[in-house]
C-alpha cells in the first residue's frame, strides 16, 4: 500500500504546484507585460532493489510564455510599449541589471525615472536620472528622452538621456521570483538599436484568464482523484491489519 500512497502523494503535490502556477497567473491579467508562467510535470520512473515498476511524478520548469500581449492607447507621456521582440533595462534590488516589458513609467520626486513598482530605469551609463521639476517628457521610438524643464520657453526641450532598449534570444531569458527576466548565463545582455517604443501605450499581460481557469479546474478535479487514491491505500491498509490480526 505504500507504493500507491507515495505515487498518489507525488502527483497531488505537482498537482497542487500547477494550480499554485495557475492562480498566480489569473492574479497577474493586469499586470503590464506580464509574461504567463507555463508548469509542467512528467512521469519518472523510480529505480532501485527490485523491478522498477514504481512511477512518480517530476517537475519540470518549461518556462514562460514570450508572447506579446495586446496593445492598449494610454495617451501618457511616460507610457511606452516595446514594438516587436525586446526588453528594458532596469535595476533590480539587487542592484543588477535585469528585464521587463513593463512600460508604465513614473518620475520620483528625486527626478528618478522608474518603473511603476519603483525599479531604476536604466540609461546608457546607469539609472536615467532627470532635471526636476518637468514641465514636458517625451520618450522618441528609440528611448531618447527629452524634456521641458519647468517655466523653460517651450522650445528649450533638451535631451535628458536614453532608455536601454536589449533584445536577446528568449530562449536565454529566465524570470527570477521578483517578476524580472534575466539572461540564464548571468551575462549583462547589449543594447541593441533595433528595439522600437511606442510612445503612450503600453503592453498588457499575455495571461488568457479563460484558459487559465479552465486549466486550474483540470488540475483541481485531478487532485481530488490523487486524495481518493491516498484515502483509497488507507483503508486498504486498515482492512489489512484487521485480516492479520483475525489470522493472527
Amino acid at each position: 500500500m505504500d507504493h500507491l500512497l507515495y505515487i498518489a502523494m507525488s502527483g497531488a503535490k505537482e498537482n497542487m504546484n500547477g494550480i499554485a502556477v495557475r492562480a498566480n497567473n489569473l492574479a497577474n491579467t493586469g499586470t503590464v507585460g506580464f509574461k504567463a508562467d507555463f508548469e509542467q510535470a512528467r512521469a519518472m520512473q523510480a529505480f532501485g532493489a527490485g523491478l522498477p515498476t514504481r512511477v512518480f511524478s517530476l517537475t519540470e520548469q518549461p518556462g514562460q510564455n514570450f508572447d506579446a500581449g495586446s496593445i492598449i492607447m494610454t495617451e501618457r507621456e511616460l507610457d511606452v510599449a516595446i514594438q516587436g521582440d525586446g526588453w528594458l533595462a532596469v535595476q533590480a534590488p539587487d542592484g543588477n541589471e535585469a528585464y521587463t516589458r513593463g512600460g508604465n513609467l513614473q518620475i520620483s520626486a528625486q527626478g528618478m525615472l522608474e518603473t511603476s513598482s519603483g525599479l531604476p530605469v536604466m540609461g546608457d551609463d546607469g539609472p536615467i536620472q532627470l532635471p526636476v521639476p518637468l514641465a514636458k517628457v517625451e520618450i522618441a521610438q528609440d528611448g531618447t528622452i527629452s524634456v521641458l524643464p519647468q517655466g523653460a520657453p517651450a522650445d528649450a526641450i533638451v535631451p535628458a538621456g536614453r532608455i536601454k532598449l536589449v533584445r536577446p534570444d528568449n530562449r536565454d531569458m529566465e524570470k527570477g521570483n521578483d517578476g524580472l527576466f534575466r539572461r540564464k548565463d548571468g551575462q549583462i545582455a547589449e543594447a541593441d538599436i533595433n528595439v522600437s517604443l511606442l510612445k503612450g501605450a503600453i503592453e498588457s499581460s499575455n495571461v488568457n484568464a479563460v484558459g487559465e481557469m479552465t486549466y486550474m479546474i483540470s488540475l483541481q478535479r485531478q487532485f481530488e482523484l490523487q486524495v481518493k487514491m491516498m484515502k483509497s491505500a488507507e483503508e486498504m491498509d486498515r482492512q489489512q491489519n484487521q485480516l492479520l490480526r483475525i489470522m493472527g
